[in-house]
């Protein structure tokens, strides 16, 4: 049996499509490229936002229409969420929880059996363990990622993705070491950490984000990446554990959401701007040479020309070497949707692009400030006719001019000395070379 997978969402929800992938090819099933080839369709869903779920509901009406005879497969953030709107799309033949979906397998054999419509959604609870999904099987990048972290028990007022995911819970500590061994053996040299609240990795067990990288550089990484954290996870202990291990990668993805402690306190953030200013001075006291993007959402419910102000000038003060920028989505079931003060969408573009002209020079200045130094470059694609691409440790693009004769440098690590900047990336050449 063939079937074809479709995800939408962030980085955890692409690394759990791997992981269904990976499931249904151990019971049997052939992962194909296209959906009119394909036996079943799965949909991973997310709903994070009203619009991401507009562009969902339309990619699975269009393949309805593609493949009218495939079993459809809806899993994901949106049915956990939404179970009841969920209920009522006629293109789904099964509906899969996030916390059920390690029997799709099973539930598509016994639907293509019976063609009886099923919905596996059930509710989280705390002791819930952490959910097993295998790794996927396919070298697709120089790069491993691996899921060691799910749920959240923030309740930010504007987020749908605790009553999406559950609360926090994390993959076992030797489970992570056994996970990182394989990715290891498979050749590659660097593994990102994911996880939905990243920073509260093993708190159930009394371990933190530090253990999860020790073990990660002990299975031979040369380099170990995390994704996005919450401020509040990153105290001095874990801060200086992470300095004192050389795999680890001096990138902090480090969400802010508002630079205005009246909007942080509506948004149900869990610290002030000044501490946010203090947490951003450590790291860079023990990691010189880091970099720290983040995230900032406009037009947030009640947001002032004031409050959007203080924003700007805090961003400024921060100097981050580059801002994700989120205009504010009313996502029904949370508690900023039922805030008066909604502001216009007009406005939360205009404050959005006041925000990007000033994130785009600050990248320009951050990018600026690497020329002239050598960095350690891990390059990924293979040549292109004129560069070899990379990522030095803390992120930034890399590009080497090719020259002839030039073998592939694919999943190699070169020192490169940095010479200028071209279009948003470093360019340099080889540091041992004349």
């Amino acid at each position: 049996m063939k079937v074809y997978l479709q995800n939408f969402g962030c980085k955890v929800n692409a690394i759990e499509t791997e992981g269904i992938a990976a499931l249904l090819r151990q019971n049997g099933w052939t992962v194909v490229p296209s959906p009119e080839a394909a036996d079943a369709v799965i949909l991973n869903s997310c709903t994070v936002t009203a619009s991401g779920d507009h562009r969902m509901l339309t990619a699975l009406r269009k393949l309805r229409q593609t493949v009218p005879d495939a079993a459809i497969v809806l899993t994901g953030c949106y049915v956990q969420a939404f179970p009841e709107d969920a209920a009522a799309l006629p293109e789904a033949d099964l509906l899969v929880g996030t916390k059920e979906r390690s029997r799709i397998p099973a539930l598509l054999e016994e639907f293509l059996e019976h063609r009886k419509p099923c919905s596996a959604v059930s509710a989280y609870g705390k002791a819930d363990a952490f959910e097993m999904l295998p790794l996927s099987e396919e070298n697709l990048h120089t790069r491993a990622f691996l899921k060691i972290q799910d749920g959240c028990d923030r309740f930010c007022s504007y987020c749908i993705i605790p009553y999406a995911r559950g609360r926090c819970r994390s993959l076992p500590l030797a489970d992570v070491r056994k996970n990182a061994e394989m990715l290891a053996a498979r050749g590659y040299r660097e593994i990102v950490l994911c996880g939905i609240n990243l920073a509260c990795y093993g708190q159930e067990d009394g371990l933190d984000i530090a253990d999860a990288v020790q073990v990660c550089a002990d299975a031979g990484f040369a380099r170990v990446r995390l994704g996005s954290l919450e401020p509040d996870g990153l105290t001095d202990g874990v801060l200086e554990r992470l300095a004192e291990n050389p795999a680890f990668c001096p990138q902090f993805h480090i969400s802010l959401q508002s630079g205005c402690d009246r909007t942080l306190k509506a948004m149900h953030r869990h610290y002030t701007c000044a501490e946010y200013a203090d947490l951003l001075a450590k790291i860079r006291l023990l990691f010189p040479d880091c970099a720290i993007t983040t995230d900032i959402m406009t037009g947030f419910p009640e947001e002032t020309e004031e409050d959007f102000a203080e924003t700007l000038a805090f961003a400024e003060r921060m100097r981050f070497s580059k801002i994700h920028i989120f205009r504010y989505s009313r996502r029904s079931g949370t508690l900023a949707d039922r805030m008066g003060g909604q502001v216009p969408e007009s406005v939360k573009k205009e404050r959005a692009d006041r925000l990007s002209a000033l994130e785009k020079w600050m990248a320009e200045e951050f990018l600026q400030s690497r020329v002239g130094r050598t960095v350690s470059v891990l390059f990924e694609r293979e040549k292109s006719p004129e560069f070899h691409i990379g990522h030095a440790k803390d992120y930034t693009a890399v590009l080497v001019p090719a020259r002839d004769g030039d073998g592939s440098f694919r999943n190699r690590v070169y020192d490169v000395r940095v010479t200028g900047v071209e279009k948003g990336k470093l360019i340099g050449q080889i540091a041992d070379e004349p």
